[in-house]
């Protein structure tokens, strides 16, 4: 039978190597966050206006050499559920033999960048069939990795207001998905509002919408035309030579992956679980 000292002596042991284990775990947990992956999207769901460019942004850490990596970096594109690349860059050049259709004559990189680790993409004149999943994958002498980024496309426009006698109206153009309208006063009290939507062969909708109550001199209105992608916020002011306005756009999150880690013990596991928020 153990004494009570030999039973003390391997508890200790125990309970050392438990401790140095989990000080381990604390460490390289935390290493692995402090460094940043060797590529990454700074805008990793961007939205794409329908018949404009728009870039996706990839880049990837480089050297502190000062070398210039043009020549012997290699950078894919990709994008899911399509045959082929939508761009490749190797050898310091473009290599498109396998370039899929879809992409032919409207996708590029930045060779000039490539020394401060840009590995973006432009796309030429988007359209709803570009929306997807893509892959930005390098391989450079700093190191490899790949990152994606979600494209999403919509169609938006500004609205142009007139004046006629006291009805203010608002006209856009093109929006797509088929947006909602709101109006509110400078106190942002709610405003009734007529409201007009037609839609093209493509799909793309013009909005027509009037202040049902007469606009009043050097008030302020604010519309806001929106979809699940898009938002604009314009505001218009009254004068009595007519309407000044602005608009600005904001472009609404896609759902991420939001990581939980749960830590149990006796014997110790890390899980990990994700929710769509």
């Amino acid at each position: 039978m153990a004494s009570i000292g030999q039973v003390i002596f391997w508890g200790m042991i125990v309970l050392i190597f438990i401790v140095g284990g989990l000080i381990i775990l604390i460490l390289s947990i935390a290493f692995t966050r402090s460094q940043s992956p060797f590529v990454e999207s700074r805008d990793a769901s961007p939205v794409g206006n329908i018949g404009a460019d728009v870039q996706l942004d990839c880049s990837f850490r480089v050297s502190g050499t000062g070398s210039k990596p043009a020549g012997s970096v290699s950078i894919t594109w990709e994008k899911a559920g399509l045959s082929g690349v939508v761009f490749r860059y190797q050898n310091g050049a473009a290599q498109l033999q396998n370039q899929n259709p879809q992409f032919h004559d409207r996708a590029q990189i930045f060779p000039g960048g490539l020394a401060a680790g840009n590995a973006s993409l432009l796309l030429w004149s988007v359209g709803p069939r570009d929306a997807g999943e893509y892959r930005c994958s390098v391989s450079a002498p700093s190191g490899q990795g790949s990152t994606s980024v979600h494209l999403r496309v919509a169609a938006y426009s500004p609205p142009s207001f007139t004046l006629s006698g006291r009805n203010l109206t608002a006209e856009a153009e093109r929006w797509f998905p088929e947006p909602s309208v709101a109006w509110t006063d400078q106190q942002g009290h709610a405003l009734n509002a007529s409201e007009l939507l037609s839609n093209n062969s493509a799909g793309i909708f013009r909005v027509v919408t009037t202040l049902l109550d007469p606009a009043q001199s050097d008030d302020t209105y604010t519309c806001l035309i929106r979809n699940h992608l898009v938002t604009s916020v314009s505001l218009a002011t009254v004068t009595e030579s007519g309407v000044t306005s602005r608009t600005r756009f904001t472009f609404n999150p896609a759902p991420t992956l939001r990581p939980l880690h749960l830590a149990f013990t006796a014997p110790l596991h890390l899980w990990t679980c994700y929710l769509l928020t």
